[in-house]
């Protein structure tokens, strides 16, 4: 399949989401309208009500096709809106770590990921409400959630950043007690973290969830139980061979929804954005809810 000719697109352009050259952002997608023939209109995200703005946006411009130009907080906010007026949406990887990108094998190279146009597919994959916010890649509680939350509050951006404070996290590691209920099943865990995953890798390539799949109609748990602090090496070694399920510090629930209590509060992420301190968490799935322009060999 390719794109119709006179087609309308919506991009959705987050300038601060990551490291990757921004300068050049206005002149490719003009290159790239004239190559493919499509009309383009650009909304450029700001920190207030832009979910109600691009809506807006496409209530006025009535858009064929949607594109997620950012990382996996403007992917986000886009699978918010999209499934209301059932629009297809093509992701830009212009964030730090790009996790949904790495996931979907969409290329790290905008003017690549650009020529999905020229042949794709679209694909249907499922969405997580946690507490009610959506999900489109992974959220957690735990090591990564506060680490997400330093990040967020630095001005600069990158894996450089991240890479950081999760150094100085290793030395922070700290475990929590959970009441787990899971289709119909209840379970208590000590974690240092717990991933809701949706997918199965972080943006870094680190696999968190070895049996992740995002069409399936079920999410996974993925449980890392306190561990000695020098197996940190042998898990993220495990983590990037993608066999991390052969840890005895690790365990991964397969679910269709789930409930957590932590009875001091804990911080959540969802997507790379920090929600807050939490005391419980809901999670439950939308299968088949956005869809996505993939290239014809992924997945």
């Amino acid at each position: 399949m390719k794109l119709s000719p006179g087609s309308a697109v919506l991009v959705i352009y987050n300038a601060r989401s990551g490291a990757q050259e921004n300068e050049q952002f206005q002149s490719l997608l003009e290159e790239k309208s004239k190559q493919y023939g499509f009309k383009s209109r650009v909304y450029k995200m700001a920190d207030d009500n832009c979910e109600e703005k691009i809506r807006k946006e496409i209530d006025d411009f009535h858009p064929d096709l949607l594109i997620a130009a950012g990382g996996d907080g403007t992917l986000n906010i886009v699978a918010k809106i999209a499934p209301d007026y059932q629009l297809p949406v093509l992701i830009l990887p212009y964030g730090s770590a790009n996790g949904m990108a790495r996931e979907l094998a969409i290329p790290n190279q905008i003017p690549a990921a650009y020529d999905i146009l020229a042949n794709y597919k679209i694909k249907p994959v499922d969405l997580l409400k946690v507490n009610n916010f959506t999900c489109v890649h992974l959220a957690d509680v735990g090591l990564n959630a506060r680490i997400v939350k330093r990040f967020e509050e630095d001005p600069k951006r990158g894996l450089s950043t991240y890479a950081r404070y999760l150094w100085r996290e290793i030395f922070l590691i700290r475990s929590r007690s959970f009441q787990i209920r899971y289709d119909g099943k209840q379970i208590k865990r000590s974690a240092v973290s717990i991933t809701f995953a949706n997918a199965s890798k972080y943006g870094t390539g680190a696999v968190i969830n070895p049996i992740g799949k995002i069409d399936d109609g079920k999410f996974e748990l993925c449980i890392v139980k306190p561990f000695p602090p020098l197996k940190i090496f042998s898990l993220a070694w495990k983590m990037f061979r993608g066999n991390l399920q052969t840890s005895e510090y690790f365990e991964v629930i397969s679910c269709r929804e789930a409930r957590l209590t932590n009875k001091r509060g804990i911080v959540l992420q969802v997507d790379g954005e920090v929600i807050g301190k939490v005391k419980q968490i809901n999670i439950g799935i939308e299968p088949s809810a956005l869809k996505l322009l993939l290239p014809v060999e992924s997945l």
